[in-house]
Parts: C-alpha cells; structure tokens; sequence
C-alpha cells in the first residue's frame, strides 16, 4: 500500500526517473503527513480536509488558533478582541522581548491567545482560543488580560463562553505577574457564572500548569479530544513527590473522564456540532425560565 502511494506521488509531481537525477528524488515535505502514532501515511490535502486528524487512529494534531476558528464559528460572524495588545517586560527578563518579536513574526499573533464574539451554527458567544505556537500559549499579563476581558464582556452581553485551551502553563519570564492571572481569570469566571451563564471548556493537547489549575477548569460543561495531554505538574515530578509509579494513562483526557474531572471526549470532526447543541439547549432553558417567570 505504501508503495502504491509513493508511485502515486511521483506521477502527480512528475518527478524525473533516478537515472535523469542521479539517484535523488525530491519529494516536497509538505505533500505527506505521517501520523506519529501509528506511522500511516497519507497526502497533506486529505489530512487536512479530515480537521488534521489521523484517519487511521484518531491522532489529534496541533491546530493554530485561527484554524481552531475557521474550524469552528459561522463563517465570517467572527469579531476579534484586542487584537493589539502586546506583553512588555514588567521584571525585565534578559531577552524576553527579542523572544516575544521572534513569536509574533513566526506565528503572526501578538500572543499566545485570541479572543472575539461570534456564532456557531447561528448560537451567538465569547471564543477564547490559545495558540501554543506562541510559547506555548503560556499566560502572562496579556493572556490574562485578554481572558478577563472576554469573559467581562461575556458577562455585560449575557453570552456564553467557549474556551479552547492549549497551554504549558505560567509564563516564567514575567514572575509573580504571571501568577496572578490564575487569580484574576478564575475570578472573572466566578462572576460569569454568578450572572447565570453558562462556560464551556475544551482541553486539547497540552492542557497544563497555572491555566489547567485556574480557568481551564472551571468550566460548566468540559470537553476534551481525545488523548490530549491534561494536568498540573509533569508525572516525574509528581512519582518523586509521592514516590508511586503513575497509571500509564494518567493525565489523559480519558483517565480524566473516567475520573469524573472531564464531561466528554469528542472528535475534532464534531466539535462545532457538539458545542452549537450545547449552546442551544442553554439558550432554550433560559427562555423557557424566563417565561416562566
């Protein structure tokens, strides 16, 4: 099979035979995708046309945040919050700013997370998405920033939040500032619910440190793809502190769900679907209470 699809490749490209190339052919790097999981290979369109999602086993690859988007909102109801906002360097970290220009040139973000108002399937809401391109869409004083806001005007227009959270965790090279946006999210998530509205979360792969261990978890409803990777502290560290060997499936989405810390497991592929129903429902029971009073 493997072999077959080689040959295909060659033909579509029209690659010249080895003897006219001296025994090299160039193949582009970006015509094939094989799945790290179970080595299955397949041609970049058709992986892509599947929301980057092995076929063969389910392997969820990392998406951008504006993928994430394209993937999920009505096409074109997207309105992007503080799209301008940029980190400084509040404890003046050695070359924290030559690392912040690298990210934004390379990944076209001003950081590692994107807000914005929008429809899925015609449901209006808040998306929050974190890029982990962006050093690992770890929270400093914009990301926290951009968070509060969006669950703030979340809360004056009475919509429902969706989270798409991907991160390492804290930003080190902002200190104690960093810290304090697991605080500061946590309590703009505190007020969003008081209001009544409804917060849903979707882990994917990585879903760690100081953002699973404040907003990320404090979902309503939360999601997760499947096998991502969920925790607080890495399992090393976690064996040394209790000195016990972990279970081989500790902190994944799965044993999260087994454990009661997740709600479901869904497939890239009906994600959107998911989320818009959830969205609806919601928003039918909040009439019908409204009604009823």
């Amino acid at each position: 099979m493997l072999e077959d699809l080689f040959k295909t490749v060659k033909s579509r490209m029209n690659i010249e035979t080895a003897e006219n190339k001296k025994g090299k052919v160039n193949i582009p790097s970006d015509l094939l995708f094989k799945c790290p999981r179970c080595q299955n290979v397949v041609f970049m369109e058709e992986f892509e046309r599947n929301k980057k999602v092995c076929a063969a086993c389910g392997y969820h690859a990392r998406i951008s945040a504006r993928e994430r988007i394209e993937l999920t909102v009505d096409k074109g109801s997207f309105t992007e919050y503080d799209p301008h906002m940029q980190s400084c360097n509040p404890i003046e970290f050695p070359d924290y700013e030559k690392k912040i220009a690298a990210m934004r040139e390379a990944t076209g973000l001003n950081d590692g997370v994107v807000t914005g108002e929008c429809s899925i399937r015609s449901q209006k809401c808040v998306m929050i998405v974190m890029d982990s391109r962006f050093m690992m869409s770890s929270m400093g004083s914009v990301a926290g920033e951009k968070i509060t806001r969006a669950f703030e005007r979340a809360t004056r227009q009475a919509l429902p939040v969706v989270a798409f959270t991907a991160s390492g965790g804290a930003r080190m090279q902002e200190g104690i500032i960093s810290l304090m946006q697991m605080a500061k999210t946590s309590g703009a998530v505190a007020r969003h619910n008081d209001a009544g509205l409804l917060y849903i979360t979707v882990w994917t792969d990585p879903t760690t440190g100081g953002v699973m261990a404040s907003f990320a978890s404090l979902g309503d409803i939360i999601i997760a793809e499947p096998k991502v990777l969920v925790g607080f502290a890495g399992r090393r560290v976690i064996e040394g502190t209790i000195r016990q060997r972990l279970p081989d499936d500790f902190q994944s989405a799965e044993f999260m769900l087994q454990h009661g810390q997740a709600d479901m497991i869904v497939s890239r592929t009906e994600m959107r679907r998911t989320i818009a129903n959830l969205l609806r429902i919601h928003s039918q029971q909040q009439s019908g209470e409204g009604q009823e009073s």
